[in-house]
């Protein structure tokens, strides 16, 4: 087993799944294609391993062109790129083969983010992928709709509005702090490991 956050905000929450299953935690970096000026709605994501999702809907009723798409992609791999280099601190990415992954964030609005890592993901060959969030948007919720084998959620308020409605702290998870949770979470787990 596996658990997979998705940077940033995904990071604390799966830091706290890791801890209770006793199971080793990594990210796996999906980036939002955030509209301009409303850059908290997806008409996309990207991951590792070339993926791109497009939340169809959005950019037909918006009408955005593909040169903006294409624009907005490339910004955020060069992001995804910087990310990687200092979330991994050097370390390989995880072996996914095989293993049940639970791909972890912090809420599900759309899921394109979602879509684009278990997209990726599956690419592995993991034998199961499970997506687990504390709350999602109930349209959204759905393991057809992610492409994954189940979902575990814990909320789906309706009217659902943003993920950050349903926090009492949504402050932004710094780059730093993921680092430092990635960094703990391999001390427990080598921890762990070592004692009986």
């Amino acid at each position: 087993m596996l658990v997979l956050a998705i940077p940033r905000g995904g990071v604390p929450v799966a830091f706290e799944v890791a801890n209770a299953l006793e199971a080793p935690l990594d990210v796996f970096l999906v980036r939002k294609l955030g509209l301009p000026d409303h850059e908290e709605l997806a008409m996309g994501a990207i991951a590792t391993g070339g993926i791109r999702i497009l939340n169809t809907p959005v950019v037909e009723h918006l009408n955005i062109s593909s040169t903006l798409i294409d624009a907005i992609a490339t910004r955020e791999m060069t992001e995804l790129e910087r990310r990687q280099h200092i979330y991994r601190g050097g370390r390989p990415e995880p072996a996914v083969a095989g293993k049940v992954v639970i791909l972890v964030d912090d809420g599900l609005a759309t899921g394109s983010t979602m879509r684009a890592a278990v997209q990726a993901v599956r690419q592995e060959a993991p034998s199961k992928i499970v997506v687990a969030v504390p709350v999602s948007a109930v349209q959204v919720c759905d393991k057809n709709n992610l492409g994954a084998d189940e979902i575990v959620w814990g909320a789906t308020p309706e009217p659902f509005y943003e993920v950050g409605r349903w926090y009492d702290d949504f402050s932004q998870t710094t780059d730093e702090e993921v680092a430092e949770l990635i960094t703990e979470a391999h001390q427990l787990k080598q921890h762990n490991v070592v004692e009986p």
